[in-house]
């Protein structure tokens, strides 16, 4: 059974962890809202841009200029998967859920057998993939110093993951993210980068157009500059979307651990005045008996 002090000292080692998680929570909920802005004001660029260029791209008859952004390489052997996570953790299970679910299509990919490689945003993944698949990680890319992240983070990765993708090192790309609902929800995302799919949104942008559009230049020399953009876009939406969700699990997690916390306080407390009284009620017999004995 553990002594008074001991319980004295685990109550006041609670009462400061608690203090942390509390101000940990507080300051989650001030950067939640400005993330949440962000991501906010991201999603209708992103989702106009990819519905361009899948209507685009239904409209392209493939050619030898056509590009392998949008033909692909001619074969599905070899897939890259971009696993954007956070260099912090204390955020609940919002690195283990994106990372879940790239480990569960790697590992269905591997059994169809394809050959998987890994390109990791942000720290957190590593650890899990480094294990589970070794050898397989490509690349890696954190943002330990940056308070604000902005499009020039997410240009870099898109030039260096075009590059390598021309370069013929795969032949399919998926993203994987969190999308933020809530501070309470956000959903693993996968969205397949390369090469863009020319289906999803085509019609979309189609339906709004009531009459014939001519391009100028023509619909390739268009997609030679939305290609590459339209991935940077992707990129850095993704980027916008794990900053927020990240907040919001922190957020939720720390206002767990503050309530778990309260109650490990209480049960502590209880068990402390318990024995107190117990203690108290010891030595009184202990004078009384020896008052009696004189």
């Amino acid at each position: 059974m553990a002594t008074l002090k001991s319980l004295k000292l685990r109550i006041a080692s609670v009462k400061s962890t608690q203090k942390i998680t509390k101000a940990m929570k507080m300051v989650a909920a001030a950067k939640l809202r400005r993330a949440q802005e962000a991501a906010e004001a991201g999603r209708p660029y992103a989702s106009r841009i990819e519905a361009v260029v899948a209507s685009l791209g239904a409209r392209v008859t493939p050619g030898p200029q056509t590009s392998k952004m949008l033909t692909g390489s001619g074969k599905e052997e070899t897939y890259l998967l971009v696993v954007c996570t956070s260099d912090r953790g204390l955020a609940g299970a919002f690195n283990a859920n994106i990372v879940k679910a790239a480990r569960l299509r790697a590992q269905e990919l591997i059994a169809a057998g394809k050959t998987v490689k890994f390109y990791l945003v942000g720290k957190k993944g590593g650890a899990v993939i480094r294990r589970l698949f070794p050898g397989t990680i490509i690349a890696s890319t954190e943002f330990a110093g940056v308070k604000q992240i902005g499009f020039e983070n997410a240009a870099p990765i898109a030039d260096d993951i075009t590059a390598r993708y021309e370069a013929g090192e795969f032949d399919v790309a998926y993203l994987y993210y969190a999308k933020f609902q809530s501070a309470l929800v956000q959903e693993p995302t996968e969205q397949q980068i390369l090469p863009v799919p020319v289906t999803a949104g085509g019609g979309e942008v189609a339906a709004g157009v009531s009459a014939a559009v001519e391009y100028e230049p023509d619909e390739e020399g268009i997609l030679a500059d939305l290609l590459p953009r339209n991935l940077s876009v992707q990129l850095f939406r993704a980027l916008l979307e794990n900053a927020a969700s990240e907040q919001g699990s922190r957020m939720t997690a720390m206002d767990n651990a503050t309530r778990n916390a309260g109650d490990m306080i209480n049960r502590l407390s209880i068990q402390y005045n318990r024995q107190r009284q117990a203690a108290i009620t010891t030595e009184l017999v202990e004078i009384i008996s020896g008052a009696e004995a004189l």
